[in-house]
């Protein structure tokens, strides 16, 4: 069995120092690794932004998607080898922007993949702009008099969108994102995973302590019950969506693959799509 370090490359991550992607990164390196995983049985699909990046540092396979596609590719993959794990990756611009209307339908349609968003709540690689995910009066060089929009709540979207697993964690909480990584590989269907993910470089507003100052653990609420809808949501609406943990599970809605009529077992990747003369001749002609 693979051991964390078998999914290191020797691709240097040209991060900031301080970048809380790097934890991330760590965190599905060692998630990986603990559900049994070998580099050949991950595939790791990317957006743009910094933390697209993310699918090159990783011993796997993986594919650098365009802005805001990763998820349309990650559930073609998956699709056509349903033998790998898929971890779809990107940020609050790629995923809640750009790619927004590709989360939603992910989300509804319950395919089996697990979709990590690094949430630093700015553009970083385009230095540093106003993202969905920035709050209302938040300065920076596309609002220099502050946003006067509204941030974007995901996990209370993912919620009323019929998502089946929505989590939430600090990029330095290593223990517990690398645990609700592990829960989200292993739930069958889609799994949302957000992560606060401070940017040291442009955002000088939620920064490392000011997480640590406004984040609460659903671990530390009595009487939590991931498992009520309703109540996840209302946690959500009190704490201002500034949560972390495991927010809601369904583990009762089937699957996307699961509910596909003659889904073969053998994955696409794998079968044989020769055809033979008489059946091509016999294709052809139904054009002629």
């Amino acid at each position: 069995m693979a051991t964390f370090k078998e999914f290191r490359n020797n691709v240097k991550p040209n991060w900031c120092p301080g970048c809380g992607d790097f934890s991330v990164q760590a965190a599905m390196q060692r998630a990986a690794a603990n559900v049994g995983l070998e580099p050949e049985n991950l595939a790791v699909i990317s957006g743009i932004g910094c933390s697209g990046r993310i699918s090159g540092y990783i011993n796997s396979y993986g594919f650098h998607g365009i802005h805001g596609r990763a998820l349309p590719i990650a559930q073609g993959v998956k699709m056509a080898n349903r033998d790998l794990t898929v971890i779809a990756s990107g940020g609050d611009g790629d995923g809640f922007a750009i790619g927004m209307g590709h989360t939603v339908h992910a989300i509804r349609r319950n395919i089996n993949i697990t979709y990590i968003v690094m949430d630093n709540q700015i553009y970083g690689l385009t230095k540093g702009q106003t993202s969905p995910r920035s709050a209302a009066g938040f300065k920076t060089k596309s609002t220099p008099a502050g946003s006067i929009e509204q941030a974007i709540s995901p996990m209370e979207l993912a919620l009323t969108a019929g998502a089946t697993f929505v989590a939430q964690s600090f990029s330095t909480d290593l223990k517990d994102l690398t645990a609700l990584i592990e829960a989200g590989i292993k739930h069958e269907g889609f799994s949302l995973i957000n992560v606060f993910s401070p940017c040291v470089t442009y955002n000088k507003v939620n920064t490392y302590d000011w997480f640590k100052e406004n984040l609460t653990k659903l671990g530390d609420i009595e009487g939590y019950d991931p498992s009520n809808r309703e109540a996840a949501m209302q946690t959500l609406m009190q704490h201002n969506g500034l949560v972390t943990g495991l927010i809601y599970q369904n583990t009762e809605r089937k699957s996307y693959q699961e509910l596909v009529s003659g889904y073969s077992e053998t994955p696409l990747s794998q079968a044989d799509l020769k055809l033979d003369q008489a059946h091509f001749d016999k294709l052809v002609a139904e054009f002629m």
